[in-house]
């Protein structure tokens, strides 16, 4: 005996629901596109100045610094990371660079408010800042302090890093060892 069947569902069209669900996809992923800020996943939009009273400074390391809640880092300098290049204190011995680049940079934030330039942002999204400590260029400090070499994106500082390389200061004191694929000016 063979079973009758009394509703039999109706034929879709099977070929346009594929297509439907293509073009829905398409329009939600260009309306995301447009509607959502362009810096969503940044810390550090263009174009904006950052300042910080004294009390709200904090030097991260020898190009970071914390402004209240906000983290930047000097824009148009190089300093080695912790643990990557060797230099010397004024007394001969010797000193982590990475150390001496955050002592010297705390020297020159102290009890200073902090203002600073923000001009896009690192790899790490980072904001990039050129900052300064009442009329004092921090980056420029650094460079003429020789802690820091000038960045390739800043060949403009360059010139600051003869003063510290004659005087042996810093990155130059003799006996001072660079880090590994550092720019050749060593």
């Amino acid at each position: 005996m063979r079973r009758r069947r009394i509703f039999r569902p109706a034929p879709g069209p099977r070929r346009w629901g594929a297509l439907a669900v293509c073009c829905g996809a398409l329009a939600c992923s260009l309306v995301v596109a447009t509607a959502l800020p362009g810096n969503l996943f940044g810390s550090a939009p263009r174009d904006q100045r950052w300042a910080a009273a004294a009390p709200e400074v904090r030097v991260l390391d020898g190009d970071a610094l914390r402004l209240g809640d906000r983290v930047l880092r000097l824009a148009g300098i190089t300093v080695p990371d912790r643990g990557q290049a060797q230099c010397r204190d004024a007394a001969g011995a010797p000193l982590d660079c990475a150390a001496g680049a955050a002592a010297a940079l705390s020297r020159l934030v102290e009890g200073w408010p902090i203002d600073c330039q923000i001009q896009g942002q690192d790899r790490h999204g980072r904001a990039l800042g050129i900052c300064r400590a009442g009329e004092l260029d921090l980056s420029a400090a650094l460079i003429g302090a020789g802690w820091a070499l000038a960045g390739p994106d800043n060949p403009a500082l360059m010139p600051l890093e003869t003063v510290p390389r004659l005087a042996g200061q810093g990155l130059w004191a003799p006996g001072a060892a660079p880090p590994g694929g550092w720019p050749g000016r060593f």
